[in-house]
């Protein structure tokens, strides 16, 4: 079982049929850790004024992360655009969870992260919300094909996972130049703030890597790509993808590390 500090993990969207509950719940019972961080979009509420998809294992999610706040991990939400309304109880305390609008971690080499969400960042979400809604279910429908996809492939033998909504914001040259305009934004801001790095989530992308002096890290979702970062006990930095919940030996696989070597 690894031996981490800290976990990650932002964009579950709880409450929606593409929430991959059972491969998040592998991932947390294979890395407890000494803080647990929620960044943004643990619980889709606009999803859910649609329709609302709540299984068993959506439902056991919310059971395992009250029951590691009150073994004694430190577990802090901070809301997203989705989940909001939880915005109205920051510096509240649910069942031992605090919920804060923002958060500053302290690495285990002294670096100071804040952690956000990131909708601050997106123009989209910011100003033309009706916008942000008709994505969001163009996205989910995506999402919802690769499903199908997804079954076809291992029907067929296909091995390995392919991700066609991650496929689509690859080729569409505007929602890359949405990425790294939103990571400029991010990191100037963070620059500002005279923080050594920002940990986010938001735009379903995961990342980690330096830009200019500052350490970027997105925590990607638990929709499409089934991403986390990770801090290590000598405070170094790793995103990783959680890949098959069937074989938990090679279930993870490391992405990119930054920090203490």
């Amino acid at each position: 079982m690894p031996d981490v500090r800290s976990v990650f993990i932002s964009d579950v969207h709880l409450g929606t049929r593409a929430c991959q509950a059972e491969r998040l719940l592998a991932f947390l019972k294979a890395y407890p850790a000494q803080y647990l961080y929620l960044i943004g979009d643990i619980v889709d509420f606009w999803s859910m004024s649609r329709s609302i998809h709540w299984n068993a294992s959506q439902n056991t999610v919310v059971q395992k992360l009250l029951r590691r706040a009150r073994h004694g991990e430190q577990v802090v939400l901070i809301p997203g655009n989705h989940d909001e309304a939880l915005r109205d109880y920051c510096e509240v305390a649910f069942g031992e969870i605090r919920i804060a609008r923002e958060f500053v971690h302290e690495l285990a080499d002294g670096r100071r992260f804040l952690l956000i969400h990131g909708d601050d960042f997106d123009q989209v979400t910011r100003h033309h919300r009706w916008v942000a809604v008709l994505g969001d279910m163009a996205y989910t429908g995506l999402v919802r094909l690769n499903g199908c996809l997804s079954r076809i492939r291992r029907f067929l033998g296909i091995s390995g996972y392919w991700s066609l909504a991650g496929y689509a914001k690859r080729k569409v040259k505007t929602a890359l130049q949405f990425v790294f305009d939103f990571e400029d934004s991010v990191i100037h801001h963070v620059r500002e703030r005279h923080f050594d790095g920002v940990i986010c989530g938001h735009i379903h992308w995961a990342a980690l890597r330096e830009i200019n002096g500052v350490t970027y890290a997105n925590c990607g979702d638990w929709v499409d790509s089934c991403t986390a970062i990770i801090e290590h006990r000598d405070g170094r930095l790793e995103l990783v993808e959680w890949e098959d919940a069937e074989h938990i030996e090679r279930d993870v696989s490391p992405i990119a590390e930054i920090g203490a070597k």
